[in-house]
């Protein structure tokens, strides 16, 4: 199905026209419409009309905001309207570039500041054709992934990333030449976002992540950035349970698997489960030991804490939209084998138990990264006992948080308690109570307190 044009863009491009000038659609809009895929975001690029008969023309369609330094990006209903552009390498960094806009540029000159071949494609939405100096069409066709031009694409290292990410989400290969020049490409001087924003991008959006993660491997960019995750590579793991093989294979199977399980989510949530998978097993390296002849990981659940953390700290993540996903994400890391665990037991893991994993962790999401977890190997085991756990925790309603404390400072005071120490303590003990299903109301809480307050002290 081909992207329809919005009416508003079709309106912009007529009153250029009447100003002389031409508004063309560039970017992953003309990409995605080419594959077929709907595009939320359209950028308009206008040629021969000066910045202040743009701004001009743009008013009369609604509130028009610009944004840019050294060059203007004016939005306007949502869609952004720029003049062609000139790149230049004015210092170092991914940041050292002095923009300007030119609305004399040709097609051609204003197209070949992109990256790619396959996103240097435009669009005119007044005559229905496709204008491609650089010959992308034929690059998607072939799912050729082509740097426009060699001799700048290195001014920008971010390109190496969007070269994995764009790989895996348009399933294309990497042109030699293009291949080998991202292999060279230094990436220390990367802010911590960009990084962020690429790698969310291969994990959300690319259908099989594991693509670009290898190529990121193949480029170097796996142990340049991620050492955590290269420490993966070649680490062992027990044939019987494992017969993949080494940790960064099974990584990759687990990414792929957790990659089906998130179209139901909210986006904080997708990106808690993804990078869980990701960091799950990221303290078997430390942890990985031959022991009575079995390659054995013991406690690497918590010994990928502190490595996990660290990889996050490298792409800064904290809270997203309110989602506290660093701590779930740790969180899955510390207590992915818990799901199966609970089931296996003998007897089956209690109630007080759920609620106390319930403290620690997103238990749903937990659930989803532990059942990647269990098929993102070869061979066949029984993965049922996830769904288990996951049914329990709903029935408890600690899916998503433990229970809030039934029992609160309020009802102390009127017991007589004075704030301060006593009171936190005997707060906790309640809770305890709770959790373990021996206070399930407020009055039971208060006969709890009357009971804690009315035993003797302990002795030391």
């Amino acid at each position: 199905m081909t992207e329809p044009v919005a009416p508003l863009v079709e309106e912009i491009a007529r009153d250029a026209a009447r100003l002389g000038g031409r508004a063309l659609i560039v970017g992953g809009w003309v990409r995605d419409r080419l594959l077929g895929r709907a595009s939320k975001d359209i950028d308009l690029e206008v040629f021969g009309v000066q910045p202040d008969q743009l701004r001009a023309l743009l008013v009369r369609f609604g509130p028009v905001n610009a944004v840019g330094e050294s060059f203007t990006v004016y939005k306007v209903g949502g869609i952004d309207v720029s003049l062609p552009r000139r790149d230049s390498k004015t210092g170092s960094g991914h940041r050292g570039f002095t923009v300007e806009g030119d609305p004399t540029m040709s097609i051609e000159d204003a197209a070949r500041r992109r990256d790619f071949t396959i996103n240097a494609i435009a669009f005119d939405p007044l005559t229905d054709q496709y204008l491609d100096p650089f010959n992308g069409r034929e690059d998607l066709r072939t799912r050729t992934l082509r740097a426009v031009d060699l001799r700048t694409f290195g001014e920008d290292s971010l390109r190496v990333l969007r070269a994995v990410q764009f790989a895996a989400r348009f399933e294309c290969t990497l042109e030699p030449g293009t291949l080998a020049l991202c292999a060279r490409i230094p990436l220390d001087d990367l802010p911590a976002e960009r990084i962020s924003g690429e790698i969310e991008k291969l994990l959300l959006q690319a259908p099989r992540p594991s693509v670009g993660f290898t190529l990121a491997l193949d480029l170097g960019v796996i142990r340049g950035l991620f050492p955590e995750l290269d420490a993966l590579v070649g680490c062992p793991q027990e044939p019987e349970w494992h017969p993949e093989g080494d940790v960064w294979v099974h990584t990759l199977m687990v990414v792929d698997e957790a990659r089906t399980r998130i179209d139901d989510l909210e986006h904080a949530r997708k990106v808690t489960v993804m990078l869980g998978a990701l960091c799950h097993d990221v303290g078997k390296p430390p942890t990985t030991a031959v022991i009575d002849g079995r390659i054995r990981s013991m406690d690497h659940e918590q010994a990928g804490v502190a490595p996990a953390a660290r990889l996050l700290d490298r792409l800064n993540v904290h809270t997203l939209d309110g989602f506290d996903v660093r701590s779930h994400v740790l969180g899955i890391v510390a207590h992915h084998l818990k799901p199966l665990a609970f089931a296996k037991a003998l007897p089956q893991a209690g109630d007080g138990a759920f609620r106390r994993l319930a403290l620690k962790v997103d238990l749903e999401l937990l659930a989803r990264v532990a059942e990647s977890d269990c098929l993102g190997r070869t061979g066949d085991f029984d993965c049922g006992g996830i769904r288990w756990f996951l049914e329990r925790a709903r029935e408890l309603g600690v899916q998503h948080a433990a229970p809030e404390p039934l029992l609160m400072g309020r009802h102390l005071l009127a017991l007589g308690v004075r704030p301060g120490p006593q009171m936190g303590i005997i707060l906790r003990q309640v809770y305890e109570r709770q959790l373990d299903g021996r206070v399930t109301s407020i009055d039971e809480g208060i006969q709890a307190a009357r009971e804690i307050l009315a035993a003797p002290p302990e002795q030391e």
